[in-house]
This record gives C-alpha cells, structure tokens and sequence, in this order.
C-alpha cells in the first residue's frame, strides 16, 4: 500500500511539474466563486456570483450542477447557500447550472484513488489534491460517487457569504451607516439602530456593482440554522403534483420518437433487414440500422414506431459470443484466482504466505457475486434535435460536461455549438454515467433533417442492454492463533475492470490493462488490525458490457470481507460485535458505528423463535456505515423484518435527506441481495422485466431505522454508503439462524433446501 501511493503521489506530482499546473494545489473556493456573468438572467433577475442570483420579489435561486435523481442534491446544495446567505427557505429555489468549469465536480476525481479515508498521511493529502485539481481542469460537471456535498461544502458556502456581504455593504451604503451595524435574516437586510430595513429584491442591483470582499469568514457550526436541520425538499411539490418534468417528459415541436432494438446476442450485428412493410405503417417516418448493432423505427407516436419496431424481420449476425453463458465466465474467474497469477497488489503487510504455512488453524472460503442491472424505474431516453449547424439536447444524465463532449464529437461541431439541458433523472445509480444513449440519440437526429428525435429504450432493452455490476469473486486464506486472534489475511478478488471499461468507451486510445481501485475497494481497504495482509487484484476480461454500480466495487468486496471475517469470528467462538470491536482498536470512527449499531438494535437480548441477527460495518466514500439485520426463514426464503442502520457522513447538511438515503440505499442492496442476478445463456440476457428481475415489495419491506453519528468533521457521501452491508449483514443473521454459511448472492431459496 506505501509503495503502491507513493508511486501514484509521484506520479502526480511529476504531471503537476511537468506540465507546470500546479497540480498539488486543490482549486480554492474563492478560485470557484465564477464571474456573475455565467448565470443567465432573466429582466430584473440579478446575479451576484456564478451560484447565486436574486429575483425583483426577494427570491433567492441557486445554480446546482449537479444532476437530481431522487437523491435530494438540489435541496442540499441551495441548502448551503441560503445558509450563508441568511435567506428565507421558503424563498429559496433552485435551477440546474450551466456548464462552466467553476461547476466542476473536484471530489469525484478522489475515489479512483487507492486510500482509504481517514488515511491522513502526507502522500494521500498530496494525491487527493492534485485529483481535485484534475478535476477542475477538465472541468468534470459529473453527478456520482456521493461526491456532491463533499465537492460544494465549501465553495457554495463561500458564495453565499459573498452574497450576503454584497447586500450587506449595499444596504450600508444606501443608509450611510456602517456594515457592521446591520444584520441580515431571512432575506430582509435591517439596521436595528434606525429601524431601516430592505429586502434582498430591492437592494440586488446595487449589490451586483459592489467589489466582493476578500476577508470573509464562514459560520460555524454553533451558527448554522438551515445545516443540520430537516428541512423540506425544493424538489418534491412539482413532483407530488405533476409538473416536474424528466427527460422521458420532454416533447419539442415536431418530434419524431425512436424506439430501438439492439441485437439480442452480446457483439452481433443487423445482417437482414425487411423494413418495406414496417415503412408503410401508420405514422412510421423512417427505419433506420444505426451502427450495425440495432434497429430504429421513426415515427409520430411512440407506440406506433414501438409496434412497428415489433412487427419488422429481422436477421441477426451473432457474432463471436453465441455461445457465451453464466458458466463460462464463472470457470474463467475461478481459473484466475487458482492461477500463479499474482495480479496486483494492492494491499501487503508482513507476510501472509509465510504467516498461513505455520498457522495453527487456518479457514478457506471462496465467495462470488453476479452481474446486477441498473433497473432504473425511468428508461434509458435522450432527445436530441439538430438544426442549422446546431445540436439541442436533452437528456437525464448524470455526466453533463462529458455528454456535451461525446454530443459534439457524434456531430461533428464544436462544444459551444452544443446545448445540453439536464431535466430530472428518474433513477441513476450509475447508469446514467454512460453515454450511449446520447451517441444513438444525436446519430438519429443527424438524419432527422432537423426534426427533434427522443430515443425511449423499452424496458425490456434497458435490461438486456445495461452496463452491468460486474460479476466478481474472492477467495480468502486467513490464519488463527489457539486464541482465535487473525494472524494472516490472503485475499484475491478476479473480476472485470470497470476503469478499463470505461476507458474504452470513452478514450479507446488510452485504454490500458492497469490497475483499478474501483475493482478492489472495501477489499484493500481492510479495517481490522490483522498483522500479517495481503490483498491482490485479478482483472478478468468478459465480453459482457459493465459499468459503475450503485457503491461500485464495495457493492461485493463488502459482502466478501465481512462475510469472511464473521467465519473467523464463528471459528473462534467468538460473538461476532464483540470480534469485530476487538479488531477495530485503531479505527475510531468504525468502531462507533459498530458499537451504535449494536446498541439501538439490542445486540445479545433475546428475539423472537425463528429470529437471528448479522451484523456488518464498512466505510466508503468517505462514510463509515454498520448495520444490523433481523432475519427469518419463510417457506425457505429469507425475511428481512428489521435493519438497524448507524452512520457517520460527518456534518450532516439535511438529516431527512440522509435518513432518505440509508432506507434507499439499503432497500436496492437488499433487492440486489434477495433476487437480483444477471445471467447468459447463448450470449442472450437471460432477464428482460421486473418480472425476472424482482425488487423488494412492500409486504417484503423491513422496518429500517437510522441513526446518525453527531460529526463536526468534513462532510462524507450519503448516497451510496448504506448499500455494502446491508448484504453481509443479511447473510450473517441467516448463518446464525440456521448454521448455513452462504457465500454466493443472490440468496435463492434452494441455497436453504
């Protein structure tokens, strides 16, 4: 791990010098504030900063760059704001930013890097800075990696105080007192001395021609009123009542519908097509074979090309993965963990080898996870209309300044002859990450002779056709003293890489077989005090299309370590709480959560006949997170009844929000757990619909209860953190249950036969 960071460090700190950047210097927030002029304004509207704009009325809007899925970003973001800014809450909307680079997403850009978080060494706190500012320069405007608070909390912040000072010294200087000697609240600018008072609305315009003052200094946390406090989301009234509108929503004038039918076999091509019989349909304005993989029909109606769509024949080329099946990729996994291959290591302390040949007792155990689909309850669709040299495009994504990039390069035209507008994202979970639908999107209106064209995959199409969760599996060799105490951990994890993946599809150029932290996090990472480790990489290429799932790789290596580490609790008789707390002596912020856990879910009372309790705990992108599941078998199926959930995301900006995201987060890991699998046969998906690829069901729902660790530290992510162990825990009350240890998800019910 000390050579492997410090060879990354070194790296980035040779780019920082060659390329004369600055690269170790993360960009300031004051460095983020943005000229007023990137806010586009409407008569009487005002823009004090690049975030913050003010309406005649008073109302306050707050540019958000990050795309909102459900996950409350847009409420948050303005949240830290108004906070600064001393603004009414019910005043306060929010609209989604341009694409600029004081926008950029600086913290996402940390998590490819192999460091856990409360590494605070001097070659993490250099790499972490120079990502940050690699992250700037592209001006990454990317929603994903539960980045989004960690990447605004101070920028935004800093841009609302600067707001406020503006206001502040336009009232002073209206009154002719001193900026000292008023005071703000809830968007009224008083002068308590006079009784003299102005609201935001009136004072914006003299704002807007003051000079920003440079000395400003942020609340703290005694001060905050909005920060920490539930409060109610901007997003949820147009939701509740109908008006919001998602990109599936949008219908410009003379739109054109595509629905669209990629080949059935993974790799193959159109070979024949009869499309005479499809083109003279009602409403059909076009049949089209778009890039040799999939055919499109044109039409008035979505129905109409859908149905049309169904009725054309067509002949598939196959191609080289017809044969392909679930078996044949599992052999291939298992071939890689029993090869010398040695892979990459990305974690050694001591010797473990050496350590497992003289141990007294040592446990084995080979675990496996399976490929997931994304299952977003909005379809994959994107709009796009082109028309006198220029490209419109709407669509959900998660990744708005790479759209607008691969948009421009499908057209062929510059980016600013590119609009992006990013409406709500029904669901993302990483999904929308990916930008095939904007490339099949643009193609279709590069031959739409300038009607706009919305692209909707059905969901049958979005399933079969998703860059899936990888498949993964892990073997693991650990060694026990005569007291139980772990003495060696030998951990392999073979799985695809998703960094190569990516790279792929987005820079073939640059792709190489390197290794890729996003396949082995919560794996390296290890947070047990365990002498002697090794932890090493397997990168195993499948024809099977994968992308970043929701907790990417900590989605498995977390079912994988805390299954595993529960077997040596088991081994050495030990309670499973009180084994892991034992381990956890240098990891304070682990160790909490654990013991919170534990505590609210009455860990060691006695339960009801048929009931059992797991536990597991397990910190990502940079949150510490512990839960207890309460389980039964019912009619051989596993029953989640309780999850206790104990979290520590550092400062909490809307616990509602947060408390919103554990019970998401936990219930998508728990479907995952209960049903979810991707399977081949022929090189076919296997799954096509909810059907086959079932969810948990309101009967099925658990009661979930949340519980937030109180932090002044800098804040963590939210979004993903509580997906990684809600499965280990589930398996591990199932194993206390009935003495059954199950090491492969999902958890069908002949694993309990």
């Amino acid at each position: 791990m000390k050579r492997r960071g410090f060879l990354i460090a070194g790296g980035l700190l040779g780019g920082g010098v060659l390329l004369g950047v600055g690269l170790t210097t993360a960009p300031s927030p004051a460095s983020r504030l943005g000229d007023k002029a990137l806010l586009p304004t409407e008569p009487g509207q005002v823009a004090l900063n690049g975030w913050v704009k003010i309406l005649p009325d008073g109302r306050v809007t707050v540019a958000s760059p990050r795309a909102e899925m459900g996950q409350g970003v847009h409420s948050a973001l303005a949240m830290l704001v108004a906070e600064e800014l001393d603004a009414d809450w019910k005043q306060v909307s929010t609209e989604q930013a341009p694409l600029a680079q004081i926008y950029a997403n600086t913290a996402v850009m940390v998590n490819v890097l192999p460091f856990s978080a409360d590494d605070d060494s001097l070659l993490a706190n250099l790499a972490r800075r120079s990502m940050q500012r690699v992250g700037y320069l592209l001006s990454l405007q990317i929603t994903g990696g539960s980045s989004s608070i960690r990447d605004a909390w101070e920028p935004l912040r800093l841009a609302g105080a600067t707001a406020r000072a503006m206001l502040l010294d336009a009232a002073a200087q209206r009154w002719n007192v001193t900026p000292e000697s008023c005071q703000v609240q809830a968007g009224v600018v008083r002068h308590p001395a006079s009784g003299r008072q102005a609201g935001f609305g009136e004072l914006a315009p003299d704002a807007a021609r003051i000079s920003p003052r440079q000395d400003l200094t942020l609340k703290t946390p005694s001060q905050f009123r909005l920060i920490g406090k539930p409060m109610p989301r901007t997003d949820i009234p147009a939701k509740v009542n109908g008006q919001a509108q998602f990109g599936i929503d949008m219908r410009p004038e003379g739109l054109l519908y595509a629905a669209i039918r990629h080949c059935p076999v993974l790799g193959g091509k159109v070979h024949k097509l009869e499309s005479a019989a499809a083109k003279a349909r009602r409403g059909v304005a076009d049949v089209i074979v778009l890039q040799e993989r999939a055919v499109v029909v044109l039409a008035d109606r979505y129905w109409r090309a859908k149905q049309a769509l169904d009725a054309l024949d067509i002949e598939w080329n196959e191609g080289p993965n017809a044969q392909l099946d679930s078996a044949q990729i599992d052999r291939q996994l298992k071939q890689a963990l029993d090869s010398k291959d040695q892979g990459s290591g990305f974690r050694q302390l001591g010797d473990a080898e050496a350590a497992l040949q003289q141990a007294e007792h040592q446990l084995d155990a080979l675990y496996r996870a399976p490929f997931l689909a994304h299952a977003a309850m909005e379809p994959i669709n994107c709009t796009a209309q082109f028309k006198g040299g220029h490209l419109t495009v709407w669509c959900g994504t998660q990744v708005a300044s790479l759209a607008r990039w691969k948009a421009a390069q499908v057209a062929g035209v510059d980016s600013d002859q590119v609009t992006l507008h990013v409406p709500l994202l029904g669901g993302g979970f990483g999904r929308r990450l990916e930008l095939d639908m904007v490339e099949e999107a643009v193609l279709l209106a590069m031959q739409a002779q300038g009607r706009p064209v919305k692209l909707v995959w059905s969901r049958e199409e979005d399933m079969q056709h998703d860059m899936y969760r990888p498949v993964a599996m892990a073997s693991f060799s650990a060694a026990l003293d005569a007291q139980g105490h772990p003495q060696a951990w030998l951990n392999r994890v073979a799985a695809p890489s998703i960094g190569l993946a990516t790279t792929e599809r987005l820079l073939p150029s640059m792709a190489a077989d390197s290794p890729d932290k996003n396949q082995i996090e919560g794996a390296f990472d290890l947070p047990y005090a365990i002498p002697h480790l090794s932890v090493r990489q397997l990168r195993v290429k499948t024809p099977v299309p994968i992308g970043s799932w929701r907790s990417v790789g900590h989605s498995y290596n977390a079912f994988f370590t805390e299954g595993f580490i529960d077997e040596l609790a088991h081994a050495a008789k030990a309670d499973p709480f009180e084994y892991r707390r034992a381990l956890l002596v240098s990891k304070p912020r682990h160790r909490a959560v654990l013991e919170l856990a534990a505590a609210k879910a009455g860990w060691g009372q006695p339960l009801p006949a048929g009931r059992a309790r797991g536990i597991a705990v397990h910190e990502s992108f940079g949150s510490w997170c512990a839960q207890v599941a309460e389980v039964s078998l019912q009619d051989g199926q596993p029953r989640v009844h309780r999850v206790v959930c104990a979290l520590d995301c550092g400062v909490v900006v809307n616990p509602d929000t947060v408390e919103a995201q554990m019970q998401g987060s936990i219930v998508y890991g728990l479907s995952a757990a209960l049903f979810g699998q991707i399977t081949l046969k022929n090189g076919r998906i296997e799954q096509s619909n909810f059907p086959d690829y079932e969810a948990v069901r309101l009967a099925q729902m658990p009661h979930i209860e949340v519980h937030i660790v109180p932090s002044s530290a800098a804040p963590g992510g939210v979004g993903e953190p509580g997906t990684p162990p809600i499965a280990p825990a589930v398996v591990n009350a199932l194993f206390a249950l009935t003495g059954r240890r199950i090491r492969e998800l999902p958890l069908r019910p002949e694993l309990f036969a």
